[in-house]
């Protein structure tokens, strides 16, 4: 039952952000906490989602736009880097505050406040039409994909920074969701290299059923999802990618997630 549930929430959630270009991690880790300690469950979540980024490479990887990913991918994996290892320095951190909410205990850090806080200013700036139509010159890459690496590296929570930032820059369907697959893949290799040495006193790879399960269930997410690209438009791609900025960023802020 635990298995078939893991499995369920993988495969939809590979669909779900196929097109979004994040959202897996976020989705898949509450999920794998039901069952595992929350550290067993970050590194299990962390190896499916680089098996899923790299199987949606080899899907969909020749529509990726060489300059954007080679301008905002380097300084994501800068980012990344110094994400990462300032994630081993706060591993302890306390949080802020916390409360109770229907018999249960939720915490507000800073890690998740401070995402939470992009997020929602990426969203609500989408809305607005000025900035709706805007597109950013190249040199703004750089600074996105420092940010983006920054946080993934830190939380695991790179793509809602990364497709904010992408959906400004003029890429047809196909480059924007090709893109972000290939830069999320530099980012997963920079910050797993560097989270593996508590992988292994974790005991995650003596877990491979679940990891190899839920990896295959979003390999078919992310097929289905492939498959429904042509009959899927851009205006749908830019309101998942709203929809889920939005939402995501305020139960991390609030500390649900």
């Amino acid at each position: 039952m635990d298995i078939l549930l893991i499995c369920l929430f993988a495969a939809f959630a590979s669909l779900l952000t196929f097109y979004s270009g994040f959202g897996l991690g976020t989705i898949l880790l509450p999920v794998f906490a039901l069952f595992f300690p929350v550290e067993l469950a970050v590194g299990l979540t962390g190896i499916v989602h680089l098996l899923n980024n790299l199987f949606k490479l080899f899907l969909i990887g020749k529509h990726a736009n060489k300059i954007v990913i080679i301008k905002f991918g380097i300084p994501a994996i800068i980012g990344a880097f110094a994400g990462a290892q300032l994630l081993l320095v706060l591993s302890g951190a306390n949080a802020i505050t916390s409360y109770e909410l229907f018999g249960e205990t939720f915490f507000i850090t800073p890690v998740k406040l401070s995402i939470a806080i992009l997020m929602i200013a990426f969203g609500v700036l989408e809305i607005i039409p000025k900035f709706k139509h805007a597109e950013f010159d190249q040199n703004k890459l750089i600074v996105g994909g420092l940010l983006s690496g920054f946080f993934g590296g830190l939380s695991g929570h790179q793509g809602a920074l990364r497709s904010a930032f992408l959906l400004k820059f003029g890429l047809g369907k196909e480059a924007f969701i090709a893109t972000g697959v290939v830069i999320a893949c530099l980012v997963d290799f920079t910050r797993i290299s560097i989270y593996f040495t508590k992988f292994l006193s974790y005991n995650v790879l003596g877990n491979w059923t679940i990891i190899l399960a839920a990896t295959l269930s979003a390999f078919t997410g992310a097929y289905v999802g492939n498959k429904l690209l042509k009959k899927v438009t851009f205006k749908f791609v830019q309101l998942v990618v709203l929809i889920l900025i939005l939402t995501l960023g305020v139960l991390l802020g609030l500390g649900i997630i």
